[in-house]
């Protein structure tokens, strides 16, 4: 008997397939709900993987060591981890490397929601009881250390335990500043409790700021990263996955279960991360115009929607908004919207605003709560503007009205529709 699970296709995935298929029928869709990156994939990286075309033997399971000692040298540079490049893995994306993590474990996962769509799944395919703990809007959606003192308080330790920390956030963009995370990282190292410190946007915090809290926990932290978002590179799929010493035994079974599901990352994709990891003048420029555009359209978008009265949290990095409507719960309710589901496929039905209800972050259903991605612009053209104008000279949103229509005129559309449905 084969086994069972309450799962569907990916919730961003669908999303993504579902507009593909409206604007196939010839109806304009303002696509908010998939978070793809919007930037090319830097020219010295592409010119890499052109070099390295011709790659065509299997790599060792765990990584190509060359990519290793980049990422560990990357970890180095850029938050002063010594992470060691024997303790780096290299998957098919991160998603794949968090879900051999979950398979290889028999512990608890403890989820700070909103969280991404593929945490609680993976767990549930893993068998892994989940234990969510619900952030409040009003503490820009991150966790709180009073949060995470009453779940060790009330929840006696019975077994391991993971919580995964995603920051900047999806869906919510919000990050953690170093106070928040030393204590945090406080309570975690009392309680033992390991953290899988989920740090794909970390490059792209709107200030170059961000700081991981492996550097206040490094025996108990696993920092997962990889190219697709702050490299533009989703579709290469690679992902990393750094262990201390301390932890360093997951490898063994991570690298037996890869090697008998996909075997070793592209060759030519592995030799040409190298590039990105290492960094210099090149892609230090590169970050600064992503950084500098998804600052200014972040922000843009979080000041017409809080004008509007509509509950959003100020965007640090990343390039999501998660706002909430509840404040027009009872106007709408008359006309059919009952949950955060219903809210986005009437949305989508009326306006062709494409969003993703708060449900699907495991946000409780009568909270309209939804994911908007704040990516469909031309990054290509928006950095040639962002190069154009100069580093010393400040950019701003009326500079990039010219790439940016689809994303003000989506966000106008919703407050359109809200407005509406209030009345």
């Amino acid at each position: 008997m084969s086994r069972k699970f309450k799962l569907n296709l990916s919730a961003t995935l669908a999303i993504n397939e579902r507009c593909n298929a409206l604007e196939n029928e010839g109806k304009k869709i303002y696509r908010m709900g998939f978070g793809q990156s919007p930037f090319p994939v830097p020219e010295v990286v592409v010119h890499s993987l052109k070099k390295n075309a011709h790659r065509r033997e299997y790599l060792p399971v765990q990584g190509l060591p060359e990519l290793q000692t980049a990422v560990a040298n990357f970890h180095q540079r850029i938050d002063g981890l010594n992470f060691k490049s024997k303790n780096i893995m290299i998957g098919p994306g991160s998603k794949e490397l968090m879900f051999l993590l979950q398979s290889v474990l028999n512990w608890d996962i403890i989820l700070p929601t909103p969280c991404w769509v593929s945490y609680a799944p993976q767990a549930e395919i893993s068998g892994n009881p989940i234990r969510f703990l619900h952030t409040q809007f009003e503490d820009g959606w991150r966790l709180t250390a009073k949060l995470l003192n009453e779940y060790v308080k009330n929840n006696k330790r019975s077994r391991n335990r993971l919580i995964i920390l995603n920051y900047p956030g999806n869906p919510d963009g919000s990050t953690y500043l170093n106070d928040e995370l030393k204590d945090i990282a406080e309570i975690l190292r009392k309680n033992k409790i390991t953290v899988l410190s989920d740090e794909i946007y970390g490059l792209i915090n709107h200030n170059g700021t961000h700081s991981s809290i492996a550097k206040y926990y490094r025996e108990g932290t696993i920092v997962s990263s990889g190219l697709s978002k702050w490299c533009g590179a989703g579709g290469w799929r690679l992902g990393t996955m750094s262990f201390p010493d301390e932890l360093s035994q997951l490898l063994k079974p991570m690298t037996a279960m890869a090697s008998e599901t996909f075997a070793s990352v592209s060759a030519p994709i592995q030799y040409a991360a190298i590039s990105a990891f290492l960094g210099g003048p090149i892609i230090d420029d590169y970050l600064f115009h992503v950084r500098r555009i998804l600052k200014i359209i972040g922000e843009s978008s979080f000041n017409i929607l809080n004008v509007n009265g509509i509950n959003v949290v100020l965007p640090q990095g990343g390039f999501y908004l998660f706002p909430v409507f509840n404040n027009i719960n009872r106007a709408i309710t008359n006309f059919e919207i009952n949950s955060s589901n219903d809210f986005c496929n009437l949305l989508l039905e009326k306006t062709g605003v494409a969003l993703l209800p708060g449900t699907d972050f495991n946000r409780n259903d009568t909270e309209l709560s939804c994911r908007l991605a704040y990516v469909n612009f031309d990054g290509t053209e928006a950095v040639k503007i962002s190069e154009s104008i100069g580093k010393s000279t400040n950019l701003t949103i009326n500079d990039l009205t010219s790439v940016c229509g689809d994303v003000l005129g989506g966000i106008n559309k919703l407050i359109e529709f809200v407005e509406l449905y209030k009345s």
